[in-house]
């Protein structure tokens, strides 16, 4: 019967560290989407500190959520202990550098909002200057998203660098429409936008945009990193009462 159980455990460990090994693949390969992503969502990132350092993050878990997988599942189906001892020492320290982040993040939720973007954006942005990081990154996710500004056109008029730059236009080029929205793409009416007019310019805030286009994969995410927080928790336990059945 006691055999039948360890038998059992092990199996249920081998299964539980495949789950951690496919999870830690996922949070590898969104971790490397993020990073050289050429559609413009690498730009977000770069330019947040907070976005930069939690996608090295994401990279960095999923790596090791990957070679974590792999050695319980070696651990379990040959019952070494010192692979299991290893693999619970491990996998707790994982399990709370997990849960530090999470913490982090919902304390940091305010760099994320609407009136941080907007405030960032009038106090940095400088127009169609391509030396500026800022300022081009900015434009590369306008181009990209077909929108202008945080929340509109009217972002840029109280944008105190831009309009001393570009006094004469109402908004950049990359709130212009284009007939493909790429920085090559040819203008529709360039100077008609420039000067104002509506049905020439890409009306939408990038924050809506973006918030509509990432909802899915946000909401994905989180559920992914829940699961794979509470097939960690459930392995350590399996990993423990595997150890200790072992003789």
């Amino acid at each position: 019967m006691e055999g039948d159980c360890l038998s059992c455990m092990k199996y249920l460990m081998f299964l539980f560290n495949f789950f951690i090994f496919l999870g830690g693949a996922c949070l590898l390969g969104v971790g490397i989407w993020v990073i050289v992503d050429p559609t413009g969502f690498r730009e977000i990132v770069a330019a947040n500190p907070l976005l930069f350092t939690g996608a090295y993050i994401m990279l960095a878990m999923g790596a090791m959520l990957f070679l974590l997988g792999f050695l319980g599942c070696c651990g379990a189906i040959r019952e070494n202990k010192c692979l299991l001892l290893f693999f619970f020492m491990f996998i707790l320290l994982i399990f709370l550098a997990e849960l530090s982040a999470a913490i982090l993040a919902f304390i940091f939720r305010e760099n994320l909002t609407r009136e941080f973007f907007t405030k960032e954006l009038k106090k940095h942005y400088q127009g169609n200057n391509e030396t500026d990081v800022f300022s081009s990154t900015w434009n590369s996710v306008m181009i990209t998203f077909g929108c202008c500004g945080v929340n509109g056109p009217e972002d840029f008029q109280m944008a105190s660098h831009f309009q001393h730059l570009h006094s004469g236009d109402a908004v950049p080029e990359a709130c212009c429409q284009r007939a493909l929205q790429t920085r090559d793409g040819p203008f529709i009416k360039k100077e008609d936008c420039l000067q104002g007019l509506e049905m020439y310019q890409n009306r939408q805030g990038c924050y809506t945009v973006i918030l509509i286009s990432f909802e899915t994969y946000v909401y994905l995410a989180g559920a992914l990193a829940i699961g794979v927080l509470a097939i960690e928790l459930f392995a350590m336990i399996f990993a423990m009462c595997l150890f200790r059945g072992i003789q």
